[in-house]
C-alpha cells in the first residue's frame, strides 16, 4: 500500500520485494544471418529451388555409384535393344523400361539416365568453376577500381564497358572452334582440354557484370565511418580493403554467384548444342540437345528429357538467388 509523506506518495516497502516472475521477456539481439534465414524459411518457393539444388548437386557427385547401382553406365551400347529398321529402341517413349527408366538413346543404345546424370556432372562443374573465375576477377578488379579511382578506375571501368557491348557468344564459338582439332594445349588434351577452354572463357567474359556490381558498392563503402575511423588508426590499404570492404560485400557476392551458375549453364549448354562445347563421348545436356534435332519429329522423348532437365534446374537457381537477394536486402518488403 502507498503511504503519504508530505507531498510526496511513496511506495510501501513491503510491495518492493515481490516474488512473481515477470511477464516480459528480454529481448534478443539478432544477427545478420538469423534475420536472413528467418526471411528465407518464408520463401517457399526459394526454399523447394535450395533444396532442388543440393540435391542435384548431391546426385550429380554421386553419379558413379548410383549408375553402377542401378546396373547402367552412360557409354555402354545396348544395341540388342535397338531396331536395325528404324535405329529406335524397341518400345514406346524412347525405350523406357524398368531397367532403363528415362530410356535409351536412338542408334548406339546408350542409357538416358546415366547421360543425364553424367551430363549434370558435366554442366555443373563448368558453370560453378566459371562463376569462381568470374568472382574472382570481377572482385577483385571491382574493388580496385572502386576504392582507387582516378586512372586505375577509368582503365578498369572501360575495360568493363568494352566487355559489356562484346559479342561474347560468337567470340566463343570462334575461339572453341580454333581449338576443335587441337589435341594438346597449355599441357592438357582431350576431355581436360575442353573443361579447361569452356571454363576460361565463360568466367573470362562474364567478370564484367559482377565487377560494375562491386565497383559501385565500394565507392559508396569507401566514405564511410568505419574506414575512415580504420584509416585514423593507422590500418594500410590491404588491411581496409580485406579486412573492413570485402566483409562488407558478402551479400552481393553471394547473391550475384547463385544468379550467375545458372546463366553459366545455358551458356555451357548452348556451346554444346552448337557442336564447340564438350565432345563425345563426355556427356553433356546441350549436346543430348543437338542430338535429339535429328529424331525429336519421331520421339519428343529424347528432347524432353534433357531439356527439361535444364529448365528445371536453371529455374530452381534462379528461384533461390531471387530468394536469397530477398532475404539479404533488408529493405526488401518480402
Amino acid at each position: 500500500m502507498a503511504v503519504f509523506s508530505g507531498n510526496l506518495l511513496t511506495p510501501d516497502p513491503g510491495e518492493l520485494i515481490s516474488d512473481e516472475p515477470t511477464s516480459e521477456k528480454a529481448i534478443a539481439g539478432r544477427t545478420l544471418r538469423s534475420l536472413a534465414w528467418s526471411r528465407l524459411k518464408q520463401d517457399k518457393l526459394a526454399l523447394a529451388g535450395g533444396i532442388f539444388v543440393v540435391a542435384l548437386l548431391l546426385v550429380s557427385a554421386l553419379a558413379f555409384p548410383i549408375t553402377r547401382l542401378l546396373g547402367v553406365s552412360p557409354n555402354d551400347f545396348n544395341s540388342n535393344l535397338i531396331s536395325g529398321d528404324t535405329s529406335l529402341p524397341f518400345g514406346n517413349f524412347g525405350g523406357i523400361s524398368w531397367h532403363h527408366l528415362l530410356g535409351l538413346e536412338p542408334t548406339n543404345g546408350r542409357d538416358t539416365l546415366a547421360r543425364i546424370l553424367y551430363g549434370a556432372q558435366v554442366s555443373l562443374f563448368i558453370a560453378i568453376m566459371a562463376t569462381f573465375v568470374s568472382m574472382f576477377l570481377g572482385v577483385g578488379l571491382g574493388i580496385l577500381a572502386g576504392y582507387k579511382g582516378g586512372w586505375i578506375d577509368s582503365v578498369i571501368a572501360r575495360t568493363m564497358d568494352v566487355l559489356l557491348a562484346f559479342p561474347v557468344l560468337l567470340f566463343s564459338i570462334a575461339l572453341l572452334a580454333i581449338f576443335q582439332n587441337v589435341p594438346t594445349a597449355f599441357g592438357l588434351s582431350g576431355t581436360s582440354l575442353r573443361l579447361g577452354l569452356l571454363i576460361t572463357i565463360i568466367g573470362f567474359f562474364g567478370w564484367a557484370y559482377i565487377g560494375r556490381v562491386i565497383r559501385g558498392q565500394v565507392i559508396s563503402l569507401r566514405e564511410k565511418e568505419f574506414v575512415d575511423a580504420a584509416r585514423s588508426l593507422g590500418a594500410k590499404d590491404r588491411r581496409i580493403l580485406v579486412r573492413e570492404l570485402l566483409p562488407s560485400l558478402a551479400a552481393p557476392m553471394l547473391i550475384y554467384a547463385t544468379l550467375t551458375i545458372p546463366t553459366n549453364i545455358l551458356y555451357e549448354a548452348a556451346l554444346s548444342f552448337l557442336g564447340v562445347g564438350m565432345q563425345p563421348p563426355t556427356a553433356s545436356w546441350g549436346q543430348m540437345l543437338s542430338d535429339a534435332t535429328h529424331t525429336f519429329q519421331i520421339d519428343p522423348v529424347y528432347m524432353l528429357v534433357p531439356g527439361l532437365a535444364i529448365f528445371i534446374t536453371v529455374l530452381a537457381f534462379n528461384l533461390f538467388g531471387d530468394g536469397l537477394r530477398d532475404a539479404l536486402d533488408p529493405k526488401s518488403s518480402r
